[in-house]
């Protein structure tokens, strides 16, 4: 039987450092998430480490009660480690050209290797918890999509699911 992987962009958070904590909208909608996983036979969850992430998925593996694997693989990527004013016109040119990379920035292949080495390991049915950016990547590395596009319409948090059976994507709505 292949197993069934859901994404989960995290929560809304008060930053973008790796300890910024979730909004009182995060903390609700981490617990709404956890009432739609209940039924949902997971075996395991594999989270980035940052508080956000582990914060989003939180509830769910309290009540699943699995405990949260953090990895660091699943980390958001890294454009440049400097702040720019112009960081949209790179990281758009980064979806259209996956080679692009700024000094001491993380290329769109180099980020996508690490989801796809995470993905890869999975052999039951998982939650991956993660960032905008890295997901979007993912999804555009195995749907013909415009990752760039998809990242700008993506909302906190926002989960997909992937069937490994039959390759089948689908954005859930998991709040009704």
């Amino acid at each position: 039987m292949f197993p069934s992987i859901y994404f989960v962009r995290h929560a809304q958070a008060n930053g973008q450092e790796r300890y910024a904590g979730l909004t009182k909208k995060g903390h609700e909608d981490a617990h709404a998430l956890a009432n739609y996983f209940h039924d949902k036979n997971i075996s395991r969850i594999v989270s980035s480490p940052y508080s956000r992430a582990v914060s989003t998925i939180n509830p769910a593996a309290e009540m699943l009660t699995l405990p949260i694997e953090k990895d660091e693989r699943l980390i958001e990527r890294c454009l440049s480690p400097d702040p720019m004013k112009n960081w949209l016109i790179h990281l758009e040119k980064s979806f259209k050209n996956d080679s692009y990379k700024l000094q001491g920035g993380e290329s769109s292949l180099e980020a996508q290797s690490r989801i796809l080495s995470v993905v890869d390991s999975i052999k039951e049915n998982t939650i991956i918890v993660s960032h905008g950016n890295l997901l979007a990547l993912y999804i555009q590395s195995i749907v013909f999509i415009d990752g760039f596009k998809l990242w700008k319409q993506m909302k906190n948090p926002d989960v997909y699911h992937l069937h490994l059976g039959s390759s089948t994507l689908k954005k859930l709505d998991w709040k009704s």
